[in-house]
């Protein structure tokens, strides 16, 4: 008699526990001390715009950007003028996660930082991605995503 009693509240208590328990994961109720994810942040150019970028007379830092990373590919640009209206300075930041791998991706926001009007359908330029202790720990370059609207016409805002 004991032995059925303690069969049908097991097959009871079996039958309710996987409706009442919920999975949890551990990183979600602990925090480990000295773990965090890392800001960083860099500067670069965005090109390819279609006349919205900077107008470099108001963003004089542009053109040096330019010509810093075009030295750096092997190109002398010493004494030139650039006046392309299809580049634009830009600050990029992201957060590196506290236990990101290597060869991982991660999300970064593009800010422009000159008069640049859009950077929509631009291109950044590879940018190192700095943490506040100097070190370089991640490069962001790509196609820069918007999710803005770009409109048109007589009666666009």
């Amino acid at each position: 008699m004991i032995l059925r009693l303690l069969a049908a509240l097991s097959l009871i208590l079996a039958a309710t526990l996987p409706a009442t328990a919920q999975s949890v994961r551990i990183k979600d109720l602990v925090e480990v001390d000295g773990v965090r994810s890392n800001d960083l942040v860099g500067y670069g150019l965005v090109v390819g715009l279609n006349g919205t970028g900077d107008g470099l007379r108001n963003a004089p830092f542009t053109e040096e950007i330019m010509s810093n990373i075009l030295e750096r590919l092997g190109v002398n640009v010493q004494g030139e003028q650039f006046r392309p209206r299809n580049v634009a300075a830009v600050f990029v930041t992201a957060q590196l996660p506290a236990f990101a791998r290597t060869g991982g991706q991660i999300d970064v926001t593009v800010s422009a930082i000159g008069d640049a009007s859009s950077l929509l359908g631009g291109t950044l330029i590879m940018t190192p991605l700095n943490a506040a202790d100097g070190q370089i720990y991640a490069v962001a370059q790509g196609t820069v995503i918007s999710g803005g609207v770009d409109v048109e016409g007589d009666a666009a805002r």
